[in-house]
């Protein structure tokens, strides 16, 4: 009678044992790094794979992953911009803890990606007031590259790597919308005609060029004339083709062969 409650107090304690044994075995995936404290004191990082946690005397807070994470970032009000446009701008963060600063992560900081978060935000309705509103429409990349740089070096202290930012779209009030394409519009008539008249210009230099080739060589003048009429009876509407009377003629005569054509008047 009394060997029963001996074997079942060490069959209870062996069952004990086995399930503290499995919940002190932990498994991070390769991508994860497990904080441990212990008593309340940090001790270390566990992970990847399998790894052992004391029951009771160590805690896990939470698990770090260090896969880039890519968040989408608004201003939550329209902002006015150098100009005193307003504006809503939406924009891409890419953002990384950093392997070999773990620690900062966990002692610095108590929630990373809300603060790396509304720190952009601040950072992005900074930044949107520094600049025009033709900047940020035309040259994204560089207020991008100015807001990475700014947010970074707020996150370093956390042990937080901010890979880019990227300017997605930039929404302006429809009437300022008509504005604008309007002001396009009025920009491309401008340079439509600025080129027409550059081309006028090169146009008229080209004939004058034409025009002393011509005074130097009057057979080549003569070629000109036959080469018009050619052209003219290709693609001419009618079949008629009227040909001035003193028309140059290429040939070996040329004028003056011409000259000797014509029926000489007798003198009275």
């Amino acid at each position: 009678m009394i060997i029963f409650p001996i074997v079942f107090l060490f069959v209870t304690g062996m069952i004990v044992a086995g399930l503290v044994v499995l919940s002190s075995i932990k498994q991070a995936n390769e991508w994860e790094r497990i904080p441990i404290l212990r008593l309340g004191r940090y001790v270390g990082m566990r992970g990847p794979g399998l790894f052992w946690k004391w029951p009771i005397i160590e805690q896990i807070p939470f698990r770090i992953d260090l896969r880039i994470k890519v968040r989408e970032i608004r201003t939550e009000e329209r902002t006015l911009t150098k100009d005193n446009v307003p504006v809503n701008v939406g924009s891409i963060l890419y953002v990384q803890p950093v392997k070999q600063h773990l620690e900062k992560l966990i002692l610095n900081i108590d929630d990373y990606e809300n603060a790396t978060i509304l720190a952009t935000q601040t950072t992005l309705r900074e930044t949107i007031g520094k600049h025009t509103l033709q900047e940020l429409l035309s040259d994204r990349e560089k207020v991008a590259e100015e807001l990475q740089k700014i947010i970074d070096e707020k996150t370093e202290a956390w042990g937080v790597k901010v890979h880019s930012v990227e300017i997605r779209e930039v929404e302006i009030p429809s009437q300022l919308q008509d504005a604008i394409a309007r002001v396009a519009e009025a920009e491309r008539e401008r340079q439509s005609r600025v080129t027409l008249a550059q081309a006028e210009v090169e146009a008229a230099g080209k004939m004058l060029e034409a025009a002393s080739n011509y005074d130097k060589s009057p057979r080549a003048m003569e070629l000109r004339w036959m080469n018009q009429i050619h052209d003219i009876g290709l693609h001419g509407v009618g079949t008629v083709i009227l040909v001035p009377t003193d028309m140059p003629m290429a040939g070996v005569g040329g004028v003056l062969g011409l000259e000797k054509l014509r029926p000489k008047r007798k003198r009275e």
